[in-house]
């Protein structure tokens, strides 16, 4: 299967997880982390309120899940899909494990922290810069967040 192909089914996945997570009552935001071939090594959505847990952001749970399953906190060679544009939190653990790709859904102007705020990436402190790509399912991330907040309006 092709990187392309691979980017559309992973980032579907982490979309699906987001719509979980907003079933939940939770920030609709889904994230998957696959090795180099594409086999899924962990999927989660946002579970900060009900894990009682201000750092269970999708990628963050994520990223550990992986981690305990390989045994290494390095986590060389994999991508990340969000979707949505990691905060500066998320954007430091995906620098510290070594992501090598993150494919991003939805941009996000107020809290994100790769195309906004802090560019975590661009900054000369960051020891780790991930290859960074625009993926599949923007639109549709978008509308998800767009959709819950208006409804808590």
């Amino acid at each position: 299967m092709d990187a392309d192909a691979i980017d559309e089914r992973m980032m579907s996945r982490a979309l699906d997880e987001a719509r979980k997570a907003a079933r939940a009552g939770e920030a609709p935001v889904g994230a998957a982390l696959v090795n180099a071939t594409g086999d899924l090594l962990a999927i989660a959505g946002n579970a900060p309120i009900s894990n009682h847990d201000p750092t269970a952001h999708a990628e963050i749970r994520v990223i550990r899940e992986a981690a305990l399953r390989l045994g290494n906190y390095r986590l060389i060679g994999t991508t990340l899909y969000v979707t949505l544009e990691p905060c500066a939190m998320c954007a430091g653990a995906i620098s510290h494990a070594r992501i090598a790709r993150l494919v991003i859904g939805a941009k996000d102007q107020k809290g994100g922290a790769v195309f906004h705020g802090p560019r975590f990436f661009e900054q000369p402190t960051c020891h780790w810069r991930p290859e960074i790509v625009r993926g599949p399912y923007a639109e549709e991330s978008a509308a998800l967040l767009r959709e819950f907040f208006k409804a808590r309006r």
